[in-house]
């Protein structure tokens, strides 16, 4: 499997504190048959956690890359960001300061779960003019979403690719987010689904809970379509 979508970078972001907890985290990914982690950083917030393009970043990665082979975990580690947008989201976007998904033309982005969906729509547009593929983190968390699903199917229809946050559909999220995932993955709208780990012991990487739930409440889902094909094809900048 592959996880697309994970704090694992250490000591960037509200996700692993330390060296040590990413290692707990892959082995326990690894346990459950992870193979890649997409480390996914918090990216462009308000605090100093802006984690653009950088030879430091991109060093953090080697780093961990490096500490994972130390402790023979095996896992790659795939490079990436969750990015923010907000108001000077389309500044950066121009000036290719954001990290995409393995280099691809593909790029993790999220909102404000209160953000209003014309706003969404016109940034998500701008990714598109920017020659990139948007790939929207847990739209189930939106409130907009939640409120009008319909809003993610236009989202679909125009080629953009859908995110599932394993939390939200284990009930992890709160309840609107639990339906909203439950409708989405119904509709077969996610493109790919993924922890957004942040630590080992809470919001972890392990999707055994996921896989069953899947097979026991789900089963017009493709867990291989969303946990390995698509995610495979946006690593290796195919198209989905």
């Amino acid at each position: 499997m592959i996880d697309l979508h994970c704090h694992i970078l250490p000591g960037v972001d509200d996700g692993s504190d330390s060296p040590d907890m990413s290692c707990r985290m892959a082995a326990a990914a690894a346990d459950c048959g992870v193979r890649y982690i997409f480390a996914t950083p918090h990216c462009n917030t308000r605090d100093a956690r802006k984690n653009f393009r950088s030879e430091a970043l991109l060093q953090a990665y080697r780093d961990l890359q490096a500490e994972l082979d130390r402790w023979q975990i095996p896992i790659r580690i795939l490079p990436g960001a969750e990015v923010l947008v907000r108001g000077d989201f389309e500044e950066y976007l121009a000036k290719d300061r954001f990290m995409t998904l393995n280099g691809s033309r593909y790029l993790l982005v999220e909102f404000y779960f209160d953000e209003d969906a014309d706003f969404m729509e016109h940034s998500l547009r701008a990714v598109e003019e920017a020659g990139l593929v948007p790939v929207v983190a847990h739209p189930e968390r939106y409130f907009a979403v939640q409120n009008n699903p319909g809003i993610a199917g236009a989202w679909r229809e125009r080629g953009r690719l859908l995110q599932l946050n394993k939390g939200s559909l284990l009930g992890e999220l709160g309840d609107a987010a639990w339906d909203a995932a439950s409708l989405l993955l119904r509709r077969g709208l996610y493109s790919v689904a993924a922890s957004d780990a942040h630590h080992f012991y809470y919001r972890n990487p392990d999707f055994r809970p996921l896989l069953e739930l899947l097979e026991d409440r789900f089963p017009e889902a493709d867990p291989e379509e969303l946990l390995w094909t698509n995610p495979r094809k946006i690593a290796k900048n195919h198209p989905v």
